[in-house]
């Protein structure tokens, strides 16, 4: 099961005006295509190929003989799980059971979108705010550069990119404006409530 490319859920142009066509011509076609292609480089003829890439982050974290392996096959992981995070006309208040669950374990809407844009904001360089289940409890982390809550044992449940290409091209330098725009307007809140365990 070597690493693939998926299709975008939605159309190139579905989730303008907050990210354009051209930012996801460049981040899913020239990024995310690199991550996979240059992953499928390293674990070729490996007892890695053919694993899942979540599989394949789990066991080789933290092993700098394979930290490239990791980079590759990790971002292209991320990749594929950040767009179906993404929606048109997403956004907003959640609904379904992760509502209550950001209401118990993190205090409210209000308090999920200011953890959740701080660690955005706050992480220095490039790499990635999540929302995440952990024992049971709702969490906001962040990780640097490749790195996944996937590869850690903690499962996923939404996650926004903030290396620079995921929003230069519309944004510039305004990581926050990206970041609300992707609050207010994108979250896929159905994708979100079937990762909950």
């Amino acid at each position: 099961m070597a690493l693939s490319l998926p299709d975008l859920p939605y159309s190139k142009d579905a989730l303008e005006p907050f990210i354009s066509a051209r930012t996801l011509e460049f981040h899913h076609g020239k990024h995310h295509k690199a991550y996979v292609d240059n992953g499928n480089k390293f674990i070729a003829g490996t007892e890695f190929e053919s694993q899942a890439a979540e599989a394949i982050a789990a066991k080789i974290v933290g092993d700098a003989s394979k930290a490239g392996m990791f980079n590759n096959v990790a971002q292209a992981w991320n990749h594929s799980f950040f767009w179906k995070c993404m929606k048109s006309k997403g956004g907003g208040a959640p609904t379904g059971a992760v509502a209550q669950k950001i209401e118990s374990d993190l205090g409210g809407y209000q308090k999920f979108v200011e953890e959740f844009k701080n660690a955005g904001v706050t992480q220095f360089g490039s790499g990635w705010a999540w929302l995440v289940q952990k024992d049971g409890k709702l969490q906001i982390m962040k990780t640097a550069n490749a790195d996944t809550p996937a590869a850690h044992g903690i499962t996923p449940l939404l996650v926004v990119d903030v290396w620079e290409h995921a929003y230069y091209l519309d944004y510039q330098n305004r990581r926050p404006d990206f970041l609300q725009a992707f609050i207010d307007n994108l979250i896929n809140w159905d994708f979100v409530n079937s990762n909950l365990k």
